[in-house]
């Protein structure tokens, strides 16, 4: 088990987007975290009313995009428009190529959002797009699967053995999740204060584990968390195929 702090994240500041990288990213290099299993990227950006990223291109990697506040606006070369708002999730499949821009939306509010990459299965998938709201309701205490390989439970599908689930757990409130031995688990707190395992985790901190002993989280403050089931960490030969 391994605990990543917020605070010790890579952190950049351009005036109109502040975004911390909890992996190498662009000018942050860290040897020790280039990525976990399949997990590449997960990056923490508030962006600026009416800023936002211009065109812009991606090859063979699975993009998702984890709405917490505000709105954000959508274009690709594939012909997809939309404005996703917080609740929604969208997936987006680069594969043999995709420019896309990304903008706040709004002229008042900023945008706070969780951007993660994830390496794909194989490369030169053809390029894909989807999204999906997932209601409060349905993360209240509970693991509410957002995206996966087979695309279960209503959930969206993307191109790895991968199952995220997303949770708004209430204080004092306790969630267990019961990872396999041959599994590797990734936890990222999107908002407020938990203890996993005797852990104590703020915001922005994260905790990686591989098959290790089921899980025990607890909400010191009404939190909200993401958990990635991953093929176990140091055994995937990326782009094996």
């Amino acid at each position: 088990m391994k605990i990543r702090k917020s605070a010790d994240r890579g952190y950049v500041n351009h005036g109109w987007l502040e975004s911390y990288h909890s992996f190498s990213f662009t000018g942050y290099y860290d040897p020790a975290y280039m990525g976990y299993s399949v997990l590449r990227v997960i990056n923490e950006d508030v962006i600026d009313a009416g800023q936002g990223f211009g065109m812009h291109p991606h090859k063979n990697m699975e993009i998702i995009t984890y709405m917490l506040q505000g709105e954000l606006h959508h274009e690709d070369s594939l012909g997809n428009t939309s404005v996703i708002k917080a609740g929604d999730v969208q997936c987006m499949t680069a594969g043999t190529g995709v420019v896309h821009s990304e903008f706040n939306a709004s002229n008042t509010q900023k945008t706070h959002l969780l951007q993660i990459w994830i390496f794909p299965e194989r490369k030169l998938l053809d390029p894909g797009y989807s999204e999906s709201h997932f209601t409060r309701a349905q993360k209240q205490d509970c693991w509410c699967l957002i995206v996966s390989h087979d695309g279960r439970e209503n959930s969206l599908k993307i191109h790895q053995d991968v199952s995220l689930f997303a949770t708004i757990l209430s204080v004092d409130n306790a969630l267990d999740y019961a990872l396999h031995p041959d599994r590797s688990v990734y936890v990222q707190v999107a908002a407020g204060e938990v203890e996993v395992c005797g852990q104590h985790l703020l915001a922005g901190d994260a905790l990686m584990a591989d098959g290790a002993k089921p899980l025990t989280i607890n909400a010191i403050v009404q939190s909200e968390l993401l958990l990635f089931d991953l093929p176990l960490h140091g055994t995937i030969d990326i782009f094996q195929q």
